[in-house]
């Protein structure tokens, strides 16, 4: 008996196309590389462009006046002095404008802060009858301004000319601010809480303050460095509704100083050609000393804030 074996069936496997990848060109290859570079690069720029100019006039609040002015500094300073400042802090002006600045800038700050946020928060809840028509009456301001003449006859019949109040209460509301606070609230603080809150007996103001404010960390820091940069470099409204001398802040005691710098080198005869040369460079030195103390206490306090800043604009812009 013969055996015959059947051929076994082909077995018809189907091979994986290999896929054959193009080849990537030289804009995906090193496009995200040179973009990296580039945006490294504007960003070095922009670092340079800001820190330089401050930098700069460190050295030459302690350059010799005429280096500065021949262009030999530039990195490092040069005929180093501090006269600028020692003429500066030996004024007892200066002191007194400091501690006028500190009192402004600190009840400015709380006045304005404590304001914005009381403000704001009743704007951002919808059981507020006529919520919407104030809130047009705050953005109409941003637009329409009495003037200066108005303003100035305001606070004249209110009896606060020459004084303190003069300089905290006219600005006290930004309406920018409110707007930005008044969304934060209306974002973060959900409706729900205050229900919580209301049914375990809390009232409206036990709930602010126990609950809101807790909760606004970020936007009270924000608020907080907004009015503390604004009221440190006011000095318009002490201008115009201050008199009294000794009640000037910093920023204008030391406009006054240099003022008076420079009318006094520029009145020099012309035959005294030394004392023309030392009023300028006295002059010249108390410029940038100035700059230097007028701006280095917000300079120290500011970094310090940086991570509250971002983080409330963000949370009351964005949303």
């Amino acid at each position: 008996m013969s055996l015959t074996t059947n051929p076994r069936p082909t077995e018809n496997r189907s091979r994986p196309v290999r896929q054959v990848r193009p080849k990537p060109s030289l804009r995906d290859k090193y496009g995200d590389r040179a973009f990296s570079i580039a945006a490294t690069a504007v960003l070095l720029l922009s670092i340079l462009a800001v820190v330089y100019p401050l930098y700069f006039i460190v050295i030459a609040s302690i350059s010799d006046p005429n280096a500065v002015y021949e262009g030999k500094v530039w990195l490092l300073p040069s005929g180093v002095t501090t006269e600028g400042y020692e003429r500066i802090f030996a004024d007892s002006r200066i002191w007194n404008g400091l501690g006028n600045t500190v009192i402004y800038t600190v009840l400015g700050t709380a006045v304005s802060v404590s304001t914005i946020l009381c403000g704001a928060y009743a704007l951002s809840r919808k059981d507020m009858p006529g919520r919407k028509i104030l809130m047009l009456l705050f953005v109409i301001t941003m637009f329409f301004d009495g003037g200066l003449i108005t303003k100035y006859l305001v606070v004249r019949d209110l009896g606060m000319l020459d004084t303190v109040w003069a300089v905290v209460l006219p600005g006290a509301v930004g309406v920018w601010n409110l707007i930005i606070a008044r969304s934060f609230f209306e974002h973060t603080i959900p409706n729900e809480l205050r229900e919580a809150a209301q049914m375990d007996g809390a009232t409206d103001f036990k709930f602010f303050f126990k609950m809101v404010l807790p909760l606004s960390k970020p936007l009270i820091m924000l608020m907080i460095m907004i009015h503390v940069v604004a009221q440190w470099n006011s000095f318009f409204d002490a201008l115009i509704f201050l008199n009294d001398d000794s009640k000037y802040p910093l920023q204008l005691v030391l406009r006054n100083i240099l003022i008076q710098s420079d009318v006094s080198s520029t009145g020099t005869t012309g035959g005294d050609i030394e004392s023309y040369a030392a009023a300028q460079r006295i002059a010249e030195l108390t410029k940038y000393a100035m700059i230097v103390v007028s701006s280095l206490p917000l300079m120290i306090a500011l970094p310090f804030m940086q991570k509250h800043f971002t983080k409330g604009a963000m949370l009351g812009a964005v949303k």
